[in-house]
């Protein structure tokens, strides 16, 4: 199949997707591969009174965790720190103390940078897991959109409000707290400002123009278009409007543009970024759950199994944002569907209408 006809069809059946499904506003997918020599930016649906465009820029979700566990891997390789590292060694003391009791025992100095960045320190996820004589944080930040969250504060939130879930390095439990402590820990190694390292190590050398870490930084060139509108199922939600969103830091504020999503995990592939061996380091997969491993700020994703020719790696966020490579084909995927309830549906989107549809060109 010519290649024309197959971006025409995954252009035509994404807009005839958004336009379905009353939930789905905006939607961006780019499309890139060397080897097949294709560079397809596709914007579908509209932001306010705005037609979506593929220049426009959307929130990546929890995607900005694969920049911070990046930040912290050359971190590692200038030799300020290890993956082994405790990270009471980073951390003020009141911080550490008590983040970790499970069944009347404290592991707190237990837990290494490494288990914070493979999700299997143990801790509690502050956005997705439920108090039980508590509101769910997500409650809280959307009831005082004007708060301002330092990460500091979502931790102690979590030490409050939730219970760790096993002990570091015995199992698996997605945590955006644990990133939030990250994000901590680079700028006690740095003496920078989070942000600031982020520009400073991969937005910058990466010349990804566009991205920014919202509610704490600006982006080097100012886009034409407004940052599409988030939505929680049926809430429609402009972060840049919700100072409470300051919550999710370095586990998922950053805001980029297909284009520049693209950048990075270009260099990333290429060891442009980080050198092979910190690449080997990273993808030491260990079970999510079936069809999906997690490494070091880094998912892979086995569409098909017994195959090798639908497996992707890169991140996901919560928001049906994505950016994926798939070796088998040297294909890139970067985009959104800015829709929460799409956090799984997206996949099986890119699976059946964009993946397999490539596939006639390479068959």
């Amino acid at each position: 199949m010519k290649q024309g006809a197959v971006r025409s069809e995954i252009e035509q059946r994404l807009a005839t997707k958004v336009n379905a499904d009353p939930k789905l506003h905006n939607v961006y997918l780019l499309v890139h591969s060397e080897r097949l020599g294709i560079h397809w930016p596709m914007a579908a649906g509209r932001t306010d009174n705005i037609e979506a465009n593929t220049d426009q820029l959307f929130h990546t979700a929890s995607v900005g965790k694969t920049f911070t566990s990046a930040i912290v891997a050359k971190l590692v390789e200038n030799g300020l720190a290890k993956f082994e590292d405790p990270i009471a060694n980073y951390l003020p003391r009141n911080l550490v103390e008590g983040l970790h009791i499970y069944k009347e025992k404290e592991y707190s100095s237990d837990i290494q940078i490494k288990h914070l960045l493979s999700n299997t320190s143990g801790l509690p996820d502050f956005f997705e897991d439920k108090p039980k004589r508590h509101k769910p944080f997500l409650q809280e930040i959307l009831a005082e959109p004007s708060r301002f969250w330092t990460p500091e504060e979502t931790v102690q939130w979590s030490k409050e409000h939730l219970l760790p879930h096993f002990p570091p390095g015995q199992g698996f439990h997605y945590t955006d707290t644990g990133y939030n402590l990250l994000g901590l820990i680079i700028e006690s190694i740095t003496s920078k400002s989070y942000e600031d390292v982020l520009h400073e190590y991969i937005f910058k050398p990466l010349k990804m123009k566009h991205s920014y870490l919202s509610q704490f930084s600006e982006p080097a060139a100012k886009s034409d278009y407004p940052v599409a509108h988030l939505y929680l199922d049926d809430l429609k939600v402009n972060v840049e409007q919700y100072r409470s969103f300051s919550s999710f830091y370095s586990g998922g504020q950053t805001v980029c543009t297909l284009e520049d999503l693209l950048l990075f995990m270009k260099a990333f592939v290429n060891n442009q970024l980080l050198t092979e061996e910190s690449m080997r380091l990273m993808q030491n997969w260990g079970k999510m759950r079936l069809g999906l491993k997690y490494g070091y700020g880094l998912m892979k994703l086995q569409f098909l199994p017994f195959t090798g020719k639908y497996t992707v790696w890169g991140h996901l966020g919560a928001s049906g944002s994505f950016m994926l490579y798939l070796p088998a084909m040297d294909v890139y995927l970067t985009g959104s569907f800015n829709q929460t309830t799409y956090q799984s549906k997206s996949m099986n989107y890119l699976f059946i209408n964009v993946l397999r549809k490539l596939a006639k060109i390479t068959d």
